[in-house]
């Protein structure tokens, strides 16, 4: 049996880390992480398949965290989900700048994160 893909889902609020674990962990490995600091740790020490980044986070936001993710070359077409409560458009716009593949808002739909997680995943598995 081969292992399921890791999704590491970056977010601040412990509430919503627990609830995308409970949506992705039927078919994922889901690994989460609180801050910037913490989740470039895990990228560079785990096989990630696909990263869930909040945008607003203390410290270095999730745009940052995008950005800086993007520049290393290993990384650059490692699928990026922004998953956030900012849902206007120029928040898209800086989501797709900073290199989100997608951009999801909060509250999610389970079903619709769950299809743009799978798309993501068998996509970048080709």
């Amino acid at each position: 049996m081969t292992q399921a893909p890791t999704i590491l889902a970056v977010d601040d609020s412990p509430i919503m880390r627990k609830l995308l674990q409970e949506t992705l962990e039927d078919r994922y490995n889901v690994v989460v992480a609180d801050n910037a600091v913490d989740a470039l740790s895990t990228i560079y020490h785990q096989d990630i398949s696909l990263l869930l980044l909040d945008v607003t986070m203390p410290g270095v936001d999730g745009l940052e965290l995008c950005r800086t993710v993007r520049s290393l070359p290993q990384f650059e077409s490692l699928p990026i989900i922004m998953l956030t409560a900012r849902d206007g458009a120029f928040d898209k716009v800086q989501g797709r700048l900073a290199g989100a593949t997608e951009y999801l808002t909060k509250p999610f739909d389970k079903d619709k994160l769950l299809a743009t997680v799978d798309n993501f995943i068998h996509t970048a598995k080709k």
